[in-house]
C-alpha cells in the first residue's frame, strides 16, 4: 500500500477532485429526480425513475472508487495550520460518506421491497428478497427518503461552509477542490 501524500500548494489531486464533483452532481440529480418525478406525466416520470436507478448504480461505483482512491492513493490537501475544528470536519465528512454508502443499498431495497426489479441501464435485477409486504416496502421507502433529506442537509452545510471559507475567511479551502485552479 502506497502512503498518501500531501498535495502541492494544499490541493487535492485531480482524480479526487473529479470524483468529488461527479458524486456531488449525482447526489443532487438523485435527490431532485426523486422529489420531482411525481409532477411529470408518465413517459417523463418513467424516464426519471429509470435514470434515478441507473445513475444510483453509477453513484455506488463512484463512491467505491472515491473511498478506495482516497484511502490508498489520493493526495491530502494540507492546511498551513491545523485548526481546532479539524476533528469535527473529519467526523462531518465521515458521517456524510457513511450516509451516502447506506443510501445505495437502501435504494436497492426500496425497489425490491416494492416487489419490482431494479432497472439499471436496461438490465433488470430481480429482488433476492422474495415477495415483501406493502408495510415493509413503505418502511424501507420512508427510511430511504429520510436519509436522502439528511444527506442533502449535510451537503448543503458542506457547500455553505466552503462558501464561507471562500467569501468570508478568504482562504484556500474551496479553491483546492476546484479543478484547474491554482492557489
Amino acid at each position: 500500500m502506497r502512503s498518501r501524500r500531501l498535495g502541492s500548494a494544499g490541493r487535492y489531486d485531480l482524480r479526487t477532485i473529479m470524483l468529488h464533483w461527479l458524486i456531488a452532481f449525482l447526489v443532487a440529480y438523485q435527490f431532485l429526480s426523486a422529489e420531482f418525478w411525481d409532477y411529470f406525466p408518465r413517459p417523463e416520470k418513467h424516464f426519471l425513475i429509470f435514470s434515478h436507478m441507473s445513475l444510483g448504480f453509477l453513484l455506488a461505483i463512484a463512491l467505491v472508487l472515491q473511498i478506495i482512491w482516497r484511502l490508498f492513493w489520493g493526495t491530502i490537501a494540507a492546511e498551513a495550520s491545523p485548526t481546532r475544528f479539524d476533528r469535527v470536519v473529519k467526523l462531518f465528512h465521515l458521517l456524510l460518506f457513511t450516509l451516502l454508502v447506506c443510501q445505495i443499498p437502501l435504494g436497492f431495497f426500496t425497489r425490491w421491497t416494492d416487489n419490482h426489479p431494479l432497472d439499471v441501464f436496461g438490465l433488470l435485477i430481480p429482488s433476492p428478497l422474495g415477495v415483501c409486504s406493502k408495510a415493509t416496502g413503505e418502511l424501507v421507502d420512508q427510511i430511504h427518503d429520510i436519509n436522502a433529506w439528511i444527506i442533502m442537509g449535510l451537503a448543503g452545510i458542506h457547500a455553505a461552509a466552503a462558501l464561507v471559507h471562500h467569501y468570508v475567511l478568504h482562504d484556500n479551502v474551496l479553491r483546492r477542490m476546484l479543478p484547474g485552479t491554482g492557489k
